[in-house]
């Protein structure tokens, strides 16, 4: 079994709308889409990319926001901390990242670092955050924390900002207003045909 299969079947043992559940979701579904960038070329790798880019901008924005205050108080603010790091200089390769050309052997191989230091991030938080959170919050709470992170997760930039990630407060502040700039900048791509 991958991890991807791995992770959606501890999901679907949790309640519906649960924040872990959600997460978990996630994470199955960033791992896919770095097995299809790696399996793609052209258009369609850049298509994925995009995709993968947005997800974990977003991702990451929402945890920071909704999980990681949780977090910190049922793992321990060095727990929290830490996710928070990885999480900002994940950021920092993503923009990098994003200004590349995909079809470049140079973006293979920074990709390919960068899926090994995303899933063992991911892999850190289910190990050590997610139980210490589930065990901390009572259902409602989860569900509430589901409900909370999938409302930030509208509200979230779809493009990595460095300056931004790894601070809860600068993730409020930002966020929203990045948020549109993106959606906007998004939106205008689409309708050049992804030029």
């Amino acid at each position: 079994m991958s991890n991807a299969t791995m992770e959606r079947a501890e999901a679907a043992r949790l309640p519906e709308g649960d924040v872990v559940r959600i997460l978990l979701e996630q994470h199955a579904r960033i791992r896919d889409l770095f097995a299809e960038v790696k399996g793609a070329q052209g258009d369609e790798k850049k298509e994925i990319f995009d995709e993968l880019r947005a997800l974990l901008a977003v991702h990451e924005t929402a945890e920071e926001m909704i999980l990681r205050p949780v977090a910190e108080k049922t793992a321990g603010a060095a727990e929290a901390e830490a996710r928070n790091h990885e999480e900002e200089e994940a950021n920092k390769v993503l923009a990098q990242l994003e200004k590349m050309d995909v079809g470049s052997p140079e973006f293979d191989t920074r990709i390919a670092a960068f899926e090994r230091a995303v899933i063992d991030h991911a892999e850190h938080e289910e190990q050590e955050e997610f139980p210490a959170v589930r065990q901390g919050c009572d259902e409602d709470k989860l569900k509430g924390m589901g409900t909370l992170l999938e409302a930030a997760e509208k509200m979230a930039p779809t493009h990595p900002h460095p300056t931004a990630a790894g601070s809860t407060t600068a993730q409020w502040l930002t966020g929203p207003f990045v948020s549109m700039v993106d959606r906007v900048k998004d939106a205008l791509t689409r309708s050049r045909g992804g030029s």
